[in-house]
């Protein structure tokens, strides 16, 4: 795929820096941790005992979008993911809808996990969670700037630190003796409904596959390598889910998962494996700032994308001389985040973010679905299944998510038809 010149005259290529293992990692950076340590909690309250339904609803929704991210992305090996699929496949509009869901989507988890690194890290006042959470933001960007090679090494060693400690964590909940089948009574939504609303918030914590997308244009072998690191990464995650939340129940009971600031503590706590908290608040401020780093590298790649075709202010296009990342698109990602870190409370961003990534991973279901006989590796069934499950969590979010949602969609798009409308033109690719 051709890139868009760009406003400095050069190519504006990212370098492809990252293999097959590196591809992986960032990946499990996006999605280890955000789960774990900040999900279960908002679920169990809508599901009780169904939790653990709702995390096999939420990871076969996720297996339907990883594979088509990862058909398309073979196609499409550029930055942007699904707003560059969209636009290929759908129209401008589309794209759009898309990207603007992805980035204001992970604008919102980035500060979710600026805030659960922050509150684990920093048990003291809130105006110090507050100051570390934003100055977590500011030092990843930092690394980030410097680099995509460093940001894989990094998050290459905090995603095995936190595999190291949620390992830990289930053999000290099993070896603690208070699991037992007797704790998963409970209270919740129940129902269908609370299932299904537990696999929308869950969701927010499988949606780290798309960063392997968003940087296909700095993967060598794109065409190889990311339709091998999505499904890859994406089982990692879900096994590791599994294995974690059927011990936290089991341990404490969907009522104390619920009410829980840190709910893993709390499972250990439970268990007579007290001895683990401080370890449990180490391994999850690591696992936050995993998911930091991939999440800042991913919205900045999208954000890259969008300002390539002017559907941003065309300045965020840049990319660094030296070190070939988007370093304007990631300050102004990173701006965003600690504006948000410093003011939004950590259980409200996650039904918005989820609201925002599966209005984005419907489209990319719709867009695989149009791609001819030679460039699929799966059947159209699961894009169906896919954009099905989606919408369908989209709509059994909380409803103060999906209104906050459809609030921000709406002035995006409002915002992009009267910009255009200046401009005189009907699309940003010459079509509606």
């Amino acid at each position: 795929m051709e890139l868009p010149s760009r406003p400095d005259g050069g190519s504006g290529r990212l370098a492809r820096r990252l293999g097959t293992g590196d591809a992986v990692i960032i990946g499990l950076g996006s999605m280890i941790g955000a789960g774990v340590f900040a999900a279960f909690g908002p679920a169990a309250r809508a599901a009780g005992a169904g939790l653990l339904a709702g995390l096999a609803v939420a990871a076969v929704i996720a297996y339907c979008n990883a594979v088509a991210s990862a058909q398309l992305a073979a196609v499409y090996p550029t930055s942007g993911g699904t707003y560059v699929y969209g636009r290929e496949r759908l129209g401008p509009r589309w794209g759009f809808a898309a990207g603007w869901g992805f980035v204001v989507g992970k604008t919102a988890s980035c500060a979710a996990m600026a805030l659960t690194f922050a509150s684990y890290a920093v048990p003291g006042p809130w105006w110090a969670r507050r100051t570390v959470a934003v100055a977590a933001v500011a030092g990843l960007t930092a690394l980030n700037y410097r680099g995509v090679t460093k940001t894989a090494l990094a998050t290459r060693v905090l995603v095995a630190t936190s595999l190291t400690v949620l390992a830990a964590v289930v053999a000290g909940i099993a070896a603690g003796g208070g699991a037992s089948t007797a704790n998963l009574t409970g209270s919740g939504i129940g129902g269908a409904y609370g299932i299904l609303q537990s696999a929308g918030l869950l969701f927010f914590a499988f949606a780290g596959y798309a960063r392997i997308a968003t940087l296909g244009e700095e993967v060598r072998d794109p065409r190889r390598v990311i339709p091998r690191a999505i499904p890859i990464a994406l089982f990692i995650a879900v096994a590791v889910y599994l294995a974690v939340g059927a011990a936290a129940l089991l341990a404490a009971g969907p009522d104390r998962l619920a009410t829980a600031a840190a709910p893993l503590a709390t499972a250990v706590e439970t268990a007579g494996a007290g001895g683990l908290a401080p370890v449990v608040r180490i391994g999850a401020a690591l696992a936050a700032l995993g998911a930091l780093l991939s999440l800042i590298a991913g919205a900045g790649r999208t954000t890259l994308a969008m300002a390539r075709n002017r559907d941003l202010p065309g300045r965020l296009a840049a990319v660094h001389p030296r070190h070939r990342v988007p370093h304007r698109a990631e300050i102004a990602v990173a701006a965003a985040v600690g504006v948000l870190a410093a003011t939004v409370d950590l259980r409200g961003v996650i039904g918005f973010s989820s609201f925002g990534v599966l209005v984005y991973y419907a489209i990319a279901n719709a867009s695989a679905f149009t791609q001819p006989a030679r460039d699929r590796r799966w059947p159209r069934a699961l894009n169906l299944l896919g954009a099905a499950g989606c919408l369908v969590l989209v709509a059994t979010l909380p409803w103060q998510s999906v209104l906050a949602g459809a609030g921000v969609f709406a002035v995006g798009l409002i915002g992009r038809e009267a910009v255009l409308s200046r401009r005189g033109r009907p699309g940003a690719a010459g079509r509606p």
